[in-house]
């Protein structure tokens, strides 16, 4: 009794302890969490002692059962592997620069060491994105000698050099691009250990859930639950001013923003830089009866009458409350007598986190996109193909190449300009044809940069139709007018149809992310979120028949998710990825934590749905309750094993990318803090709460808090390498 006592108490303590770090590295820098929290010598005793006395009681209990013994081993194994790391890992930096060789690296406290070989840097290259300067891939060409013989190799993004025990990662490179910076690890101890930890974690987890003498299969023959019904889940789960202002007819601007225009790293229609354009100003996709096409013209072509405009929209009240200013002011109005009224509060702005600086910071933003529009610097439109065959984008204020005839100069330059003439003079017609002409020049230049139709479909179909937006509404108002339904033999049906209506558009939109994109969207928060969502409703359809109040909480869950993205305004313009981010463990690793988290979701709706209807005497509602309990119970057991699988693959991708496996991050210390978190409920046996229903739905409805800081609170509140808020 004592030895559960204490390995409870130390278990609670390693929780509180990195719960604590994260908010140590928040204020005091990751470097000093780092150092004197997750890199302390008490902190390592500490897993230590939890260790040893888990062990301790693991032996005292007798357990036996082989995937229990593999699942737990695995841990041991993994804190061994770690300790290895943390005391025989060597790292530091190699600075190449072109034709010279090295023979030692630079550690973290500044010291030389020796290197098993001599290396040289041949060549560094940056590979990028079709068509514009988004970095798609940096690439170091090296040559090392070891004893007269050489051997040449490439190191990249994704793309490591292993070899003498040593691993060479692409860090960073000099700006004149004859230089290049090569993270050096060197640890062949810790990670064939830890390795193997993860190797003994997948084999224990999968165990738990075929193990004929475990909790999960004995679920699964419940007669509480239908056996089809979770043959199909545990299948679906695998996977305006009164005076108007100038503007174009509505038809000619639309012309406009069919052009192309190379905008946040991607080719795009132009027509979605306009809207982001507006929102970015305005808040809003519109401003009174004007298409964003209208607006981003209007600030081409008419900008002072628009300078005039309330079009800036002031978030907070602290910079409306110093100038007297309304919510929505005119660009014009932040000028005065002294000049730009923000300009003296901007460099203290960069230095200060309170609430006017971050107000003073974004508004500058806004009048900087002003002044690059008005500058020429963002239209980057015309495309032109360098000597090298390279097709480069640029807009009528770059530096164009030398090489460029000058009549297609006198183009690039001119032709903004003289659409600005027309549209003053109203000459609308020669204005539609010069935007006619201007795309015939993109696709006849532009060559396999342009987007293909099905992208600009796609894209255009997008813009058009705020999808999220209308599901966050159906959503939870099917999901409160069902609560009516519930009673009701007759009627309810419907709403498992319009479920299944909503997650086939939500799909239609994801698989409009991924065209245009050309990525698995799953890549920031509102793409997460919709994921999320889509998740959530395809695991609620299976039970719906059997567990009415899975269609009500399905639709209210899914709604509030849409929602929490809407309010949130997390919904970034699509770009490309990093180039560390573009690899296949990357998606893995990210899909199955989002199983994890969608199957987690369903644990706490299932809480919820039990204390709503606890206190019911009704015999029918105490059978719904039992099966709320199983059915949370069933949830409980893959999404710790989905958990458990997506945190090792997403170390694996990182020992792969960034040189180490586990870097104490924000984000993946929560998700460390969620899986120990979940694993409580799965030891039930030893915890007489936990027994109990009401007990076991209020500790999961407790712990979906900690789901609720991974995700939203390191976004947005801790931050760290993670953090894509």
């Amino acid at each position: 009794m004592q030895l559960k006592k204490t390995l409870q108490a130390l278990y609670v303590l390693i929780i509180a302890v990195m719960a604590m770090g994260t908010v140590v590295g928040k204020y005091a820098g990751q470097a000093d969490a780092a150092d004197h929290v997750f890199g302390s010598w008490w902190f390592c005793l500490l897993w230590a002692l939890g260790l040893a006395v888990a062990v301790a009681y693991f032996v005292h209990q007798k357990v036996r059962r082989p995937a229990l013994v593999v699942l737990h081993l695995s841990f041991a194994v993994i804190l061994f592997g770690a300790f290895l790391t943390h005391v025989t890992a060597r790292r530091g930096m190699i600075h190449l620069r072109q034709g010279q060789w090295v023979a030692s690296y630079t550690t973290k406290d500044g010291a030389e060491k020796p290197l098993p070989f001599t290396i040289r840097l041949d060549k560094f290259s940056i590979s990028y994105h079709a068509g514009n300067a988004a970095a798609m891939d940096y690439t170091s060409e090296v040559t090392l000698n070891d004893d007269g013989n050489e051997t040449h190799c490439r190191i990249s993004m994704n793309k490591i050099y292993d070899n003498y025990g040593i691993r060479l990662y692409q860090s960073s490179f000099d700006d004149d691009l004859k230089g290049s910076y090569l993270s050096v690890n060197a640890d062949p101890f810790g990670i064939p250990v830890t390795y193997l930890g993860y190797a003994l974690l997948f084999i224990g987890l999968i165990g738990m859930l075929i193990d004929r003498q475990g909790t999960f299969r004995r679920l699964l023959k419940s007669d509480l639950m239908a056996r089809p019904t979770v043959a199909l889940l545990l299948l679906m789960s695998a996977f305006s001013s009164l005076k108007a202002q100038p503007a174009l007819p509505k038809a000619t601007a639309e012309a406009f923003g069919k052009a192309f225009i190379v905008y946040n790293g991607r080719i795009c229609p132009v027509e979605t830089f306009a809207i982001d354009f507006t929102k970015k100003l305005y808040g809003k996709a519109r401003y009174k009866d004007f298409t964003p096409c209208q607006v981003l013209t209007g600030f081409m072509f008419w900008r002072n009458e628009w300078l005039q405009e309330p079009v800036l929209r002031l978030k907070g009240s602290e910079l409306r409350t110093r100038f007297q200013l309304d919510e929505y002011v005119a660009p014009m109005r932040l000028f005065g007598q002294q000049g730009y009224i923000l300009g003296p509060y901007l460099q203290d702005a960069q230095e200060n986190q309170d609430a006017f600086s971050r107000q003073v910071l974004d508004i500058d933003d806004k009048m900087a996109l002003l002044m690059n529009l008005a500058q020429g610097r963002t239209l980057k439109m015309f495309p032109y193909a360098q000597r090298n065959g390279r097709v480069d984008w640029f807009a009528p204020a770059d530096r164009l190449p030398r090489s460029m005839p000058k009549a297609q100069q006198q183009y690039v330059r001119s032709i903004i300009g003289l659409a600005g003439e027309l549209a003053v003079q109203g000459k609308i017609d020669m204005l539609n044809d010069l935007f006619q002409r201007l795309r015939k020049y993109q696709y006849r230049f532009g060559g396999s940069t342009v987007p293909s139709q099905t992208k600009v479909w796609a894209e255009k179909v997008y813009n058009h139709v705020p999808f999220a937006t209308l599901l966050f509404i159906f959503n939870l108002t099917l999901g409160l007018v069902s609560i009516g339904f519930l009673t009701r033999r007759e009627g309810y049906a419907c709403f498992a149809w319009l479920m299944a209506l909503s997650w086939s558009v939500l799909t239609f939109t994801l698989v409009l992310r991924w065209i245009i994109s050309g990525t698995v969207p799953i890549g920031n928060g509102y793409e997460t979120m919709l994921f999320l969502a889509w998740l959530v409703m395809l695991l609620s359809m299976p039970i719906m028949r059997r567990i009415r109040l899975m269609t009500t909480f399905g639709l209210l869950m899914s709604g509030f998710m849409l929602l929490v993205s809407h309010i949130g305004q997390m919904d970034p313009a699509i770009t490309p990825r990093m180039p560390v981010l573009n690899s296949p463990l990357l998606s893995l690793h990210v899909s199955i934590i989002m199983i994890a988290y969608a199957l987690f979701s369903l644990t706490f709706v299932s809480a919820v749905a039990y204390f709503l209807t606890a206190r019911s005497q009704r015999p029918q509602v105490a059978k719904v309750n039992a099966q709320l309990t199983g059915l949370s119970q069933l949830f409980l057991y893959p999404a710790v094993t989905t958990l458990g699988l997506g945190i090792f693959i997403g170390a694996v991708w990182a020992n792969i990318s960034w040189g180490t496996y586990w870097s104490w991050d924000p984000k993946e210390t929560w998700a460390l803090i969620t899986f120990m978190v979940y694993a409580v409920p799965l030891h039930a046996q030893s915890l007489p709460a936990l027994r109990r229903p009401m007990g076991y739905h209020l500790y999961t409805l407790l712990a979906f808090l900690s789901i609720i800081m991974t995700y939203f609170g390191v976004n947005y509140v801790l931050g760290g390498m993670h953090s894509y808020a």
